[in-house]
């Protein structure tokens, strides 16, 4: 029988995995303490910031799992705060909203067709004269739908998005993400249905969820229950400090801290922090080749343009892809659409613009005005308000928002995994910290694993093994899987 009073356990950062497994030790009677560097929000990028009354999410969650395990904790965190909400957003191109999933008379009517039949010719010539072995996600797209329908509903979102061109974004990362539920085949069976029809028994393209869970405040307000809750089992959350260095000491660990202090001893840490910056800061310090490794890890960051309007031209979306290269917002995000407690005063509205950057780059760079400025700007140019009607704006900033699959990640992953097996007691969970492009809820699963290594006393499930799903948040139904699987993001060549 393993004594759990015995154990002790450091959690590096109060997000989604961080505190899931903080609540379910500290239900098990583990000792436990978590290091959260942000002086006020829990939560991570699931955290909801407010100004002025106004809550925003930093770039959507729905709360919709194929897992029951994780349908579960959150009506056990949360209950009756949890709101079912309509699911509804649209396609921004070439001043037109589309429907999404692509209704194909709307299509039709605003492609235009003439733009119709182009696309049409488009695709029979890139049968005829196929790209021959396309390595990249522009030549594979062209070869499957042709270059018009690739440059209208691929090209300029995929590299807004990803900060990569498309001819340098591997081919295989095409022939995985563009499946049944992708925009291409949305459009290409809602204007060539008769072209498109499945064999008798091949599955159909999936049904996009039409609801999903969400908190009235935002999705903060599941992080801030679950700290509150953790703390009241005993958890102890430390916040504003920041974890410097982990070190190993026999079989226990040292946590020194960014307020200069030392904790421990601990034996286990889970750390959620993002890899680049742990692995240099373990003690003793991982081989050169590790350290090497971690450093040449990337990310991809955005930032939101909070801006407070007038409920005048009010859309109901949750949010719109923007497909238009004249400006540079990617998705625009309607918060009294999540919930209509996420807005103080029903006269008014709250948008959010995001623009996906590097950080330190010049959109990052520029002032909070400029970005307001910008954000009125192109939701002007796009149509959806009067530059009038807004009446204030706000600014986040999120760094290391997706973890970057370049061409080599997976070999410096490798890497430095071979390297941990020599750390014991230290696990890895969440988005960052394993550097997985995870949903909310897969990145609480590998929480959810992680402790119950921890309470059985021995490695009963392998982290690695909880994959990403490319169309988790889009279609099957709530608590319908237990296997999380492979979700695709693209890797530059």
């Amino acid at each position: 029988m393993v004594n759990l009073r015995m154990k002790k356990v450091a959690i590096i950062g109060a997000g989604p995995a961080g505190l899931t497994a903080a609540y379910l030790l500290g239900k098990s009677g583990v000792s436990v303490q978590v290091f959260e560097k942000d002086p006020t929000y829990v939560g991570g990028i699931s955290r909801t910031e407010s100004y002025k009354g106004y809550h925003f999410d930093i770039g959507g969650h729905r709360f919709f799992s194929k897992s029951q395990e994780v349908e579960d904790f959150w009506t056990e965190i949360l209950g009756d705060e949890l709101l079912e909400r309509p699911r509804s957003s649209r396609i921004f191109y070439n001043k037109n909203f589309f429907s999404y999933p692509l209704v194909a008379m709307e299509a039709l009517f605003k492609l235009g067709v003439f733009e119709s039949i182009l696309c049409v010719l488009s695709y029979l010539q890139s049968k005829v004269f196929p790209i021959k072995n396309p390595q990249n996600f522009e030549d594979w797209v062209t070869n499957q739908f042709g270059k018009r329908l690739f440059n209208i509903f691929f090209k300029t979102y995929t590299e807004k998005v990803w900060g990569i061109p498309c001819n340098q974004i591997s081919a295989d990362w095409a022939a995985q993400r563009i499946k049944g539920l992708s925009l291409s085949s949305a459009i290409w069976n809602a204007l060539f249905a008769s072209q498109n029809k499945k064999k008798k028994g091949d599955a159909l393209i999936k049904t996009l969820i039409d609801s999903f869970r969400y908190p009235k405040t935002g999705p903060g307000r599941m992080w801030e229950v679950c700290a509150e809750k953790s703390i009241a089992l005993g958890v102890e959350i430390t916040m504003n400090t920041g974890v410097q260095k982990i070190e190993k000491s026999g079989d226990t660990w040292q946590i020194h801290t960014s307020d200069g202090k030392q904790v421990g001893d601990f034996s286990h840490v889970l750390s959620t922090a993002p890899m680049r910056e742990l692995i240099p800061n373990i003690l003793p310090l991982m081989p050169a080749k590790s350290l090497e490794a971690a450093q040449k890890l990337n990310y991809r960051d955005f930032l939101t343009v909070v801006l407070i309007c007038r409920d005048k031209d009010a859309f109901t979306d949750n949010w719109i892809y923007i497909h238009d290269p004249s400006v540079q917002v990617g998705r625009i995000q309607n918060f009294k659409s999540w919930s209509p407690f996420m807005v103080p005063d029903p006269s008014m509205a709250c948008y959010g613009l995001e623009y996906f950057c590097f950080e330190g780059d010049g959109l990052w760079a520029s002032s909070n005005e400029d970005l307001i400025a910008l954000g009125k700007k192109e939701i002007a140019q796009i149509g959806l308000t009067d530059p009038s009607s807004v009446l204030d704006g706000y600014v986040v900033r999120q760094p290391k928002a997706y973890p970057v699959y370049d061409h080599e990640y997976k070999d410096h992953l490798a890497t430095i995994r071979e390297d941990l097996e020599a750390y014991k007691g230290l696990s890895l969970i969440g988005r960052n910290g394993m550097h997985k492009y995870n949903n909310q809820d897969h990145s609480m699963m590998t929480a959810m694993l992680a402790t119950k290594n921890i309470v059985a006393g021995k490695e009963l499930y392998n982290l690695w093994d909880v994959n990403e799903d490319a169309e988790y948040h889009e279609g099957g139904d709530r608590g319908a899987e237990n296997k999380l699987v492979g979700r695709a993001v693209p890797k530059k060549i």
